[in-house]
C-alpha cells in the first residue's frame, strides 16, 4: 500500500508531484565585493569586501563564507541547529572539502553532493524530498563557490594573469542557503523534474554555457510535457548558469521543439553581473551563482507575491580538469523545481 502510495507521486518520466509542498521558510545569502557591485546587490543578505575572509587561502575563505551563509539562515529563522535534521551541501572544491569543512562543528547529519553549477537545484530537490516523504521536519540546502579557488582549480590561478575567451564564464564568489520546513509560511516546492545527463559532444571548457544549454532543454521540455504545463504558467523560468551565451541557445532549441520561453526566462549567470560594465566575459556561473540569487532576489519576488509561480532549472558542466586535459568532452545535467507563493 505504502509502495503504491509514493509511486503515485511520480508523474510522466522524470517529475516528482510534493503532496505535501515542503515549505522554504527561510534563506540567506552572501557575495564577494565584485557580486555586491552588480545589479542585485539590494538583495544579497551579507557582502564581503575582504575576498579572503580574514582566512589565509582561498579555500579557507570559501569555506568560512558557507558557514556565515548556513549561520545567517539558521538566525533568519530563529531556529537552532538541534532543529535540523539534515543538511545538504555541495561545492566546486576537490571533494567538496569547502562544504564538509564549513558544517563539521553544526552536528547536523550530512549530505555531501555535487552536480557543479546545479547544486543548489539538486539540494533543493533532495531536501524536499526528504520532508514531503516524512523523514525530515527541517533540513538545509546550501552551495557556494569562489572565483579565485575556482580558477586556481580549473583554469590557472588568478596570479598568472591569464587572457580570457569571450565565451568564458566568471566564476561566482557566493553562497546561498535555504531551509525547507514541513510546516511555516514561506513559498512551496511543489514539484521536481531530475534531470539527465546530456552529452552533445562540446569539448570547450571556456564554452559552458553551450556545453549545458542542451541538458536545460531536456529538463524544461520534460517538466512541461509531465506537468502538462505551458510555459506561461511559470511567472519565470530561471536557469542557472547558461549566462548569455548558453540563454539563448536554450531559447533556440527549445524553440524547435515547439516551446517558447523567451517571454519569461532568465538566467542567474546574467542576473548577477552587469555583463557590459563588470568585465565577466559571457557571465557569471559556480556553485555560489545560482544559491546566491535564489536565496536573495528570487526568494525575495515569491516571498513578497511579486511573482506566483517560478520554475528553477539549474545547470551543471559535470567535468573536472583532468578530463578537460584529456580532451574529452563535457557532460552535461539541468534540474528543475517548481516553487509557488
Amino acid at each position: 500500500m505504502n509502495m503504491n502510495m509514493n509511486m503515485n507521486k511520480k508523474i510522466g518520466l522524470q517529475t516528482i508531484k510534493l503532496d505535501s509542498k515542503p515549505v522554504i521558510i527561510e534563506t540567506f545569502s552572501s557575495v564577494g565585493k565584485k557580486e555586491g557591485e552588480g545589479p542585485l546587490k539590494d538583495y544579497f543578505h551579507k557582502v564581503h569586501q575582504d575576498e579572503f575572509l580574514n582566512k589565509p587561502t582561498w579555500e579557507q575563505a570559501e569555506t568560512e563564507l558557507m558557514r556565515t551563509t548556513v549561520l545567517g539562515a539558521v538566525s533568519n529563522a530563529q531556529i537552532k541547529f538541534s532543529d535540523i535534521d539534515y543538511i545538504f551541501a555541495g561545492d566546486l572544491i576537490n571533494q567538496c572539502t569547502s562544504s564538509s569543512f564549513a558544517i563539521k562543528d553544526f552536528g547536523i547529519p550530512f549530505f555531501g553532493i555535487f552536480g557543479a553549477c546545479s547544486t543548489m537545484a539538486e539540494g533543493l530537490s533532495l531536501a524536499s524530498i526528504m520532508v514531503d516523504a516524512g523523514y525530515a521536519k527541517k533540513t538545509i540546502c546550501t552551495t557556494s563557490s569562489h572565483f579565485c579557488g575556482a580558477e586556481k582549480q580549473f583554469r590557472f590561478p588568478v596570479e598568472y594573469g591569464s587572457v580570457r575567451t569571450p565565451t568564458s564564464q566568471w566564476t561566482v564568489t557566493g553562497s546561498g542557503a535555504a531551509i525547507l520546513s514541513k510546516e511555516g509560511e514561506g513559498p512551496k516546492v511543489t514539484h521536481i523534474t531530475t534531470g539527465k545527463i546530456v552529452d552533445m559532444g562540446v569539448s570547450d571548457a571556456n564554452n559552458m554555457g553551450a556545453a549545458m544549454a542542451p541538458a536545460a532543454c531536456d529538463t524544461i521540455y520534460t517538466h512541461l510535457k509531465d506537468t502538462n504545463r505551458h510555459p506561461s504558467y511559470y511567472d519565470l523560468i530561471v536557469t542557472g548558469d547558461l549566462a548569455d551565451i548558453g540563454s539563448k541557445l536554450v531559447c533556440d532549441l527549445l524553440k524547435r521543439q515547439g516551446v517558447d520561453i523567451s517571454k519569461n526566462h532568465k538566467d542567474c549567470g546574467s542576473m548577477i553581473f552587469d555583463t557590459k560594465e563588470q568585465k565577466v566575459d559571457a557571465g557569471g556561473s559556480g556553485c555560489g551563482c545560482c544559491g546566491s540569487v535564489f536565496c536573495s532576489y528570487l526568494y525575495h519576488l515569491l516571498k513578497n507575491k511579486k511573482i506566483k509561480n517560478l520554475l528553477l532549472v539549474a545547470t551543471g558542466a559535470l567535468m573536472n580538469p583532468v578530463s578537460s586535459c584529456q580532451g574529452q568532452s563535457i557532460p552535461s545535467i539541468a534540474h528543475a523545481v517548481a516553487i509557488e507563493s
